[in-house]
């Protein structure tokens, strides 16, 4: 209970609180984005045939984002009407929210598991995979999917740790898994010259035990909240407000999947297999880059969510100001590093000279609208945070589904340069979600607030009348 006394989430200062709970956070997503980077770079640089290897794995990429935005769709969802209900006292329904959560997951995990296993291979093909990068597609895919129930479970329930104040705790989930895999991967490899599917087994086997980690943690006697079989039996009234509140994280990284494959698919129709794996190099630098903005908002979430449930709104304003504060000075800088020193993230993966020339052409344009980020990731986030399942969902909507898939196949139509167009649309699509995100979010947030102030003050009355 220690790191909970030093993690307040009701009573330390905010500021100071939040970068406590943020390093960790950080830390645990860019060592979460490491498992599929350290596949790819070591992929990339296999002898003879790295280059379709890598190509291979990257229409993967789309299968893999779905296993894991359904882990967001119950964790993400989940974990912030824990913290609500933590700030307003309520630890049964968290503990059932919780347990409820479990075994949802386990359920998931079964249906992808047989889904993908079955239509695997004509889902690639779908995806931008070529007669030349279908088998290497086929080999990590088949492996990695077998491994689905552990992904859910470590990336699912490891929301419940951090949202509880455990930041650290949370952090060890990963880099446990994560370290083994960065170990693993070289061995299987190459030393036992597994290749592609080594990559996958090593994942398989360092998400197993990031797994473990996780449920014996919230089985332990160290959490506030633990998985109790008492809360096992489903009820809607506890998981259809956590699944319309893990909407928006789901969409976000499920349409991450639909984004790539629309994007390798006009990118194999326009540049054949050399534009396909530039797309797979800057949609892994996008990824891993990204993901300090992923740690940001998860450090900022609890603070936000269990101090708007106890109705102390001064420290919800603080808490938004610092997060958005820092995400824009994080995008600003990430958005430098990028249009200034692209060669430094592209040469981990590219082992040709000519898929290192499109790459390094590629993330330029890509990456010209990232510094608009920083803006939709703390204002989208923080709408989560406060239960706002309904914009939320609308913001995350906007930016992939409305604005991105869109201007893919619209662009090409206007520019000689059809690959170019494509990855325009990225840019392109971040700056107007962004504004959009921005604005909505200055026109809604104080009356968020002033509604949670006037449902406070009558929940209090009332107690005191009775």
């Amino acid at each position: 209970m220690k790191e909970k006394q030093q993690n307040d989430l009701g009573r330390d200062p905010v500021r100071s609180l939040m970068f406590r709970l943020a390093l960790p956070a950080i830390l645990a997503q860019l060592i979460n984005a490491l498992y599929n980077i350290v596949d790819r770079i070591y992929i990339g640089n296999m002898p003879h045939n790295g280059d379709m290897a890598l190509t291979g794995v990257g229409v993967t990429f789309p299968i893999l984002m779905v296993i894991s935005a359904f882990s967001a769709f119950i964790g993400m969802g989940g974990a912030p009407r824990v913290a609500i209900k933590m700030g307003e006292g309520r630890i049964d329904e968290a503990e059932h929210i919780l347990g409820n959560s479990f075994i949802s997951l386990l359920g998931i995990s079964a249906v992808l598991t047989t889904v993908f296993l079955i239509w695997g291979e004509p889902l690639l093909m779908m995806f931008g995979a070529s007669d030349a990068t279908i088998g290497y597609a086929l080999e990590y895919m088949n492996i990695y999917v077998m491994g689905t129930l552990f992904v859910q479970l470590a990336l699912g329930l490891n929301s419940f740790i951090s949202t509880q104040g455990f930041a650290t705790q949370a952090m060890i989930t990963v880099l446990v898994g994560a370290g083994l895999n960065i170990a693993l991967d070289p061995l299987f490899i190459f030393v036992f010259d597994f290749g592609v599917r080594g990559a996958a087994i090593a994942t398989v086997v360092s998400q197993a035990v990031s797994a473990v980690w996780v449920v014996s943690f919230l089985l332990s006697k160290r959490t506030l909240i633990k998985i109790r079989p008492r809360y096992f039996r489903l009820k809607s009234s506890v998981m259809l407000p956590v699944m319309a509140l893990g909407l928006s994280p789901f969409i976000m990284q499920s349409t991450e999947s639909l984004v790539n494959i629309v994007l390798n698919s006009s990118l194999q129709k326009y540049g054949g297999d050399p534009a396909v794996g530039a797309m797979t190099i800057v949609g892994s630098v996008m990824q891993f880059c990204l993901m300090p903005l992923q740690g940001l908002t998860q450090s900022a979430q609890p603070i936000i969510g269990f101090n708007y449930g106890a109705c102390q709104i001064g420290r919800v304003k603080q808490a938004f100001r610092y997060l958005l504060i820092s995400s824009l000075t994080y995008a600003a800088l990430l958005w430098g590093l990028a249009m200034l020193f692209p060669q430094m993230f592209v040469a981990l993966f590219a082992k040709s000279d000519s898929l290192f020339q499109t790459g390094v052409w590629a993330m330029r344009i890509y990456m010209a609208g990232a510094v608009c980020m920083g803006a939709q990731f703390a204002c989208q986030q923080t709408f989560v945070a406060l239960g706002q399942a309904k914009t939320s969902l609308l913001l995350a909507l906007l930016r992939k589904i409305v604005l991105l898939i869109p201007l893919a196949y619209i662009l090409p139509h206007f520019f000689t340069d059809k690959v170019f167009a494509v990855f325009l649309a990225e840019p392109v699509a971040d700056v107007l979600a962004a504004t959009t995100t921005v604005i909505v979010f200055s026109l809604t947030f104080g009356k968020i607030l002033k509604k949670r102030i006037t449902e406070h003050a009558a929940h209090q009355e009332k107690a005191e009348s009775v």
